[in-house]
């Protein structure tokens, strides 16, 4: 028998918002996360999208959340973007529906001023971007010295995204005392560092192994020579499939995104979306709600920018490129299959990337069932630049005599060449000039 939210310790404003919300059973992550928050300790939470884990760490948080008359936050939470700023703060009202509690987001790309006011006004729960909140940090607006608990979510993008610097300041600036919380895909060096400087002794909580296979999804694989084929057949599948009418679709690097867009938006204009971290924030905002309210029906992105989008009914995941790092085809797959419905993960597949599928194949025990490319599709000949095979010049090495083994130049010096450099008399040239030596006056 799975356990239930009656078994954990949860009071009752939060009990009843979780069933007003339908929520009966905690998942992996929330409930082995709950008894460590409660214990005091700091965490570090190894879950990716999709397990549960805002409310893992937002259960215990409000939990513990006692109401204080200073308008200053209490519990700060860190979040690498615009769209979680704007997800996590929606979690926070759904659960504290029958409590008192002030949250705020804040976040970079708008005007400094009206967030300024907002936390000014006062906040219990603030849910921000690393760069805007250290900006109201550094301006007074944001008084740090009553915040007992840090939660720092989606750490490994928040590294990826270069924001290293503004979190240590952060964590700098915030009270000694206090619980750190921590949320990350995958535990890299660069996490394990920042934790070992600031954190102390925390309990690791993982979700579930990451290679666990997703029993909702029905995984596909072509195996396609190049580029403009992968386009073709994208194209192909896109036309012909009635049932694709919300599809992620994820390319590698930003510069493919935008290649890939620049070709479908001819193809499929006005219901064609992308975002990556070039992008600006509100442009990014925009485009993942026109995706949520179906009016793009494809939208392409990167692994980082995927994170932000939170779409209950995305009916398949195309994987464009396959990854080259295997847990992030377990993220990106994940994005579809949610809440008992079928999904589908249908992954390209160039001779070049047969090492990633192997390494995904390892990683979840079992093969990605592989589809011939359909008969009518165009196999294109043409290759990209990047697929262009470099022709490697052998670099002959040629010895060259020494300089004691050099005899003379075998011609005259041409008579421009036969000058030699004097090295003019200053005083002398002024006197000649002005008839008197041009002198600097005297130092007052």
């Amino acid at each position: 028998m799975s356990m239930t939210f009656d078994q954990l310790n949860i009071n009752s404003p939060l009990q009843r918002a979780l069933e007003d919300l339908g929520y009966t059973h905690p998942t992996t992550i929330q409930h082995r996360v709950f008894p460590v928050v409660m214990s005091g300790r700091d965490v570090c939470g190894i879950a990716q999208t999709g397990t549960g884990k805002t409310f893992a760490y937002l259960l215990p948080c409000l939990r513990q959340w006692k109401f204080d008359k200073n308008k200053d936050p209490q519990i700060l939470i860190i979040v690498p973007t615009r769209e979680l700023v704007v997800q996590v703060v929606e979690a926070v009202k759904k659960l504290t529906s029958y409590m008192s509690v002030i949250t705020v987001g804040v976040f970079g790309g708008v005007n400094i001023n009206t967030q300024q006011i907002e936390v000014e006004k006062g906040v219990d729960v603030l849910v921000a971007t690393p760069g805007r909140l250290f900006d109201l940090i550094m301006n007074g607006a944001l008084k740090t010295k009553f915040i007992k608990k840090v939660v720092i979510d989606e750490m490994d993008e928040m590294l990826n995204l270069g924001f290293r610097k503004q979190i240590t300041n952060i964590l700098e600036l915030v009270p000694a005392k206090r619980q750190n919380l921590l949320f990350s895909a995958t535990i890299t060096e660069d996490v394990e560092k920042l934790m070992n400087d600031y954190f102390k002794e925390p309990v690791r909580v993982e979700a579930a192994p990451t290679g666990t296979p997703l029993e909702n999804i029905i995984q596909i694989g072509y195996n396609v020579p190049n580029f403009n084929t992968k386009v073709n057949l994208l194209e192909q599948l896109l036309s012909g499939d009635a049932s694709m009418t919300k599809v992620l679709i994820f390319a590698a690097t930003k510069s493919l995104a935008d290649q890939l867009y620049d070709q479908l938006i001819e193809k499929f204009p006005d219901i064609v979306g992308v975002i990556h971290s070039n992008k600006e924030q509100n442009y990014r905002f925009n485009t993942v709600n026109q995706f949520k309210a179906g009016v793009f029906k494809y939208i392409i992105a990167t692994d980082v920018m995927a994170r932000g989008i939170d779409v209950a009914e995305v009916t398949h995941v195309i994987n464009f490129d396959t990854p080259d790092v295997p847990e992030n085809y377990i993220h990106r797959i994940g994005r579809t299959g949610r809440a008992d419905k079928k999904g589908i993960a249908i992954t390209f597949i160039t001779e070049k990337e047969a090492k990633q599928k192997l390494a995904i194949e390892a990683l979840m025990k079992q093969p990605i069932p592989m589809e011939a490319l359909p008969e009518d599709l165009e196999i294109s000949t043409v290759l990209t630049e990047d697929e262009i095979p470099k022709v490697r010049m052998k670099i002959i090495q040629v010895k060259l005599p020494k300089k004691e083994d050099v005899g003379p130049a075998f011609h005259e010096k041409s008579e421009k060449n036969k000058k030699v450099n004097v090295r003019k008399n200053y005083k002398e040239a002024m006197q000649k000039k002005y008839g008197k030596p041009k002198t600097r006056g005297a130092k007052k």
